[in-house]
Formats: C-alpha cells, structure tokens, sequence
C-alpha cells in the first residue's frame, strides 16, 4: 500500500495513533484526487469529507478512534482542496459529486475498500455528501451532516471573516487566521491550540475554490427529500452558522429526508465540532452510524 506522508507538525501521540494511513489517487475529468486511508479493507467503509478551506486533516482527532471501533476509514481531499487537483470549470460545490461517485467506484475496483458504505460531511463536506447521494443514490446507505450549511437559513449578524493573503508577514496572517477561526469555527478559545492554526493555516493556504456561494443557498434543505440514504445530523452547540437558530434546524431537518436518522448536539462545541470535542463527537458519530 502506498504510505501517506502525515504534517510534520503533529504531536507525538497523534503520528503514532495515525500510523499506517495509506495515500491512494483517483482520477476523473484528467483531475486528480487524493485520499488517505486507515483500518482493515474488509471493514464497512466510512468516507469522511472535509470543509470549505479544508482538508482530510479537518478529521485528524477522529480517524484513529474510527478505525478502531471498526471502521475501514477514506478521507479524500476534496476537488480544488489539500493535495487534489481543482478540476476545469469547477467553481463549488455542485461539481463535486462526479469525482467522488468516480473516486469510490475506483478505490472499490482496486480491492481498496468494500461495502457498506457510511458518508459523514463536514460543512462544505455535508453539502458535497448530499449532492454526491443525490445523484448516485447505491453509493451510500447512509449520510451524517456535521455543521452543514445549506440549510436556507441565516443568522442575523454576518459572520466577521477577514481576509489574510494580501498581509506582508506570516505573524500578520497568523493573528487574522486567529480571528477566523474564533469567528467561524471554534467556540472555546483554549480550542484554539497550536495545533488548529497550524492545520488551519496550512489548509487555507491550498484552497484553490475561493467564489463558492451555494452555502449561502438551501441547497442541501432542496436535496434531503431526493435520498434514499438514511440521513442524520450532529451540531455543535455553538455552532456559528446557527447562532440561536439550531432549535428550529432541529424541527425542520426530520421532515426533510425521507428516512430519518437522529438528530445530536455536542454541548460546549462550536462548528468545527469534531476538533473541539472529539471525544464526545466520536461517540455521536457512531451512534448515528449504528442507529
């Protein structure tokens, strides 16, 4: 198996529990797509996808775990994203679900993992999930959204994102990268450890896709109802997308698919949730994925 060359960066006891990861490419469109993967071939499949301005280490604190409670465990980076290539005309999310669907038939064909197959997204990720479902609906069995946009709904003050790559110095850029991620995707500010810049700014950096606009949209809120897929959901408690709305998301998104999984919160998370409270995200996680 081709071995994955994990960041450098990590801490000790996260490159020992990440031993293993394996690189694998997929092409589609003359576009090349990575994943990373862990855990037994043989296993059932969870494909994880990352968030706008992400990539597979989005998961980082959830793939060990996964994989040992039995989980053969695909992490792509997304098209335009991390180490893949943006494919030609290629500008959001609505293009992703070819290269996915294209990305899973290939790494099946290999012998690279085998059936059934679990879809968990994050963000930009749960939106790409439910469009990919929508369109090859015998790709999956099942969908958790994880702090997906999409939904048609607003909070009443804009998220203050600012803009970092016209800064001179990498200290500059760090502190916007700060502000960023307090405003977007961490709710505590110990959250905001060492480790989540570096991952942060390293991803932000590669993001090839910068005009997307579908999130803003209720494009996922238009798609539920085409799914087979029995589709679940899991939500920081702070999630900033939501602020003071995620009680209303809780009511609207059951009528939404047409086979219901659950709906969770993780208390004290903001959206980044599998980061912040990876523990307590891991166990939602597979309670969703063995409801």
């Amino acid at each position: 198996m081709p071995v994955a060359v994990l960041p450098d960066f990590l801490p000790p006891e996260l490159t020992l529990a990440l031993v293993g990861a394996e690189r694998h490419e997929t092409t589609c469109e003359a576009a090349q797509m990575v994943w990373h993967a862990w855990g037994e071939v043989a296993a059932p499949t969870l494909v994880l996808l990352h968030g706008g301005s992400g990539s597979w280490t989005h998961w980082l604190r959830c793939i060990a775990p996964l994989r040992d409670a039995g989980w053969r465990v695909l992490v792509p980076d997304l098209p335009g994203f991390g180490d893949s290539d943006l494919p030609a005309g290629c500008t959001d999310v609505d293009h992703l679900p070819p290269h996915l669907h294209a990305g899973l038939q290939q790494l099946q064909a290999a012998g690279l993992c085998a059936g059934p197959v679990s879809v968990a997204g994050f963000s930009f990720g749960g939106m790409a999930g439910a469009l990919w479902l929508a369109a090859h609906p015998q790709d999956a069995t099942q969908l958790v959204l994880v702090g997906a946009p999409g939904m048609g709904m607003t909070v009443p003050d804009r998220i203050p994102l600012k803009g970092w790559r016209h800064l001179p110095t990498p200290e500059a850029q760090a502190l916007v990268h700060r502000h960023n991620l307090m405003a977007l995707m961490l709710h505590a500010p110990a959250a905001l450890d060492d480790l989540a810049l570096r991952l942060h700014t390293a991803n932000v950096q590669r993001d090839r896709m910068p005009r997307r606009r579908l999130s803003s949209t209720d494009i996922v809120a238009r798609t539920l109802p085409q799914l087979p897929a029995r589709v679940s959901a899991i939500f920081g408690e702070h999630d900033a997308l939501y602020r003071g709305r995620l009680p209303e998301l809780a009511t609207a998104m059951p009528a939404m698919a047409r086979q219901w999984g659950g709906w969770q919160v993780v208390p004290g998370a903001g959206h980044w949730v599998q980061y912040e409270a990876a523990g307590l995200f891991v166990v939602a996680l597979l309670d969703a994925l063995g409801a």
